[in-house]
């Protein structure tokens, strides 16, 4: 196959709030870079749709995922991205869960953040046969004024019916970054989780090298490195019970040899709890990765790490 062959059949939503989570906005820009990069995904600028800070309201996201469902169809390849909070919200009238997108008001959520059920909607009108979710939620944040409200809020990685939906069809993968009691974990430049989705896209942990990324080979690659690079305190969760293991993107704009990573890669781990900034000195907080190319090969060098697993649910 040639290099730098489009892969035509790709299409992507990718979201980055914002807001009280500025490091979301680069970890969605970070995600469309290597899916539009014609030596790497290879997907078509026209087929990615990224949405970040003020473009990312409620509005902007429910109409970027019918913009998605109107211009796919079954043979089509489908990524939807979203960096921001995720939260189950207990209240007077009952419990919801809610992703958070721009502008968010705890007063209003019914009117300003989208629900589950909105969300698990707006999914099953998307009839591309090959479709993952990949959730960058359960991010370090605190809301001041939700007794006020009445309100009781707990990090949730994966909306309840969206886990139905994906479920219910082989072509349906969903990746959250985290164990609903584990926070997402940002680092420089881009978070814990993110980093590894982008690595794997560049082709890094395929279990073969024929030009292809495939789902099993991100959500693999994801598993490992992310308690890795947290030393166990971060751990995906994978809705992959029935799913076929189908074709992502190319890694390399169709050629089969992994190509580096486009940025330079020392980044430092950012722990954003008082658990972690209370445990030792700062050398033994922060891991540092090294990633370093060499006769075609990568060599990681990462801070320690055990306990590898994947989370079974919420």
């Amino acid at each position: 196959m040639p290099v730098s062959d489009v892969f035509s059949q790709g299409y992507a939503c990718i979201i980055g709030v914002g807001g009280d989570l500025p490091n979301t906005i680069k970890d969605a820009k970070g995600v469309v870079d290597i899916l539009t990069d014609p030596e790497r995904c290879a997907y078509s600028p026209k087929q990615v749709h990224l949405l970040t800070g003020e473009e990312a309201k409620r509005e902007d996201v429910l109409t970027a995922l019918d913009r998605l469902a109107a211009s796919t169809n079954p043979q089509s390849t489908v990524i939807i991205y979203f960096s921001g909070h995720g939260y189950q919200v207990a209240s007077p009238t009952g419990e919801f869960y809610y992703l958070m997108p721009f502008g968010y008001d705890l007063a209003k959520l019914y009117k300003t953040a989208i629900s589950s059920t909105e969300f698990t909607q707006k999914l099953q009108a998307i009839t591309a046969q090959k479709l993952l979710l990949l959730l960058d939620c359960c991010h370090a944040g605190s809301f001041s004024d939700t007794k006020n409200l009445g309100l009781q809020l707990t990090k949730a990685p994966l909306p309840p019916e969206a886990q139905t939906f994906f479920t219910e069809g082989k072509g349906r993968v969903a990746i959250a970054s985290s164990q609903a009691n584990e926070e997402s974990i940002a680092r420089r430049p881009y978070s814990v989780f993110t980093a590894a989705v982008m690595e794997a896209l560049c082709g890094m942990g395929v279990a073969q090298q024929d030009g292809y990324v495939r789902v099993s080979d991100l959500a693999m690659y994801a598993r490992e490195m992310v308690p890795k690079r947290t030393r166990d305190r971060q751990h995906p969760i994978l809705n992959f019970t029935a799913a076929d293991n189908f074709i992502l993107a190319y890694y390399a704009g169709g050629d089969s040899q992994p190509k580096r990573l486009p940025f330079e890669s020392q980044p430092e781990i950012e722990f954003e709890s008082e658990e972690f900034n209370q445990q030792g000195d700062r050398d033994n907080v922060q891991i540092v990765q090294d990633v370093k190319q060499k006769q075609n090969k990568y060599s990681v060098n990462i801070g320690r790490g055990s306990g590898i697993r994947i989370g079974e649910g919420v």
